[in-house]
């Protein structure tokens, strides 16, 4: 159990590290939020493979098309957080 939320933690701030030098701008994150922006991504890029494709986790956890959506998630993520904070942002006198 221990060894699968340590592998989670660093498949984590993997995938968010990669998302945010794919992304273009600065985003204002610390290496915590970069974590849970790939853990995040994790579990879309998971949902969006089972919806798409019918993948899951059942035929092991570190696969690399389970890091390629991970890495695809946590962009999605990323993008989202920059429109509703942007948007958000725009909003305020």
């Amino acid at each position: 159990m221990l060894g699968l939320i340590i592998s989670i933690i660093i498949i984590g701030l993997i995938a968010g590290a990669l998302a945010r030098l794919l992304v273009p701008g600065k985003q204002n994150m610390g290496i915590g939020m970069t974590m849970l922006l790939g853990i995040i991504g994790s579990f879309v890029g998971g949902f969006l493979g089972k919806l798409l494709f019918g993948a899951d986790a059942g035929d092991g956890f570190l696969q690399p098309a389970g890091i390629i959506g991970s890495i695809i998630g946590a962009v999605i993520v990323l993008l989202l957080w920059i429109a509703f904070s942007k948007r958000r942002s725009g909003n305020r006198v």
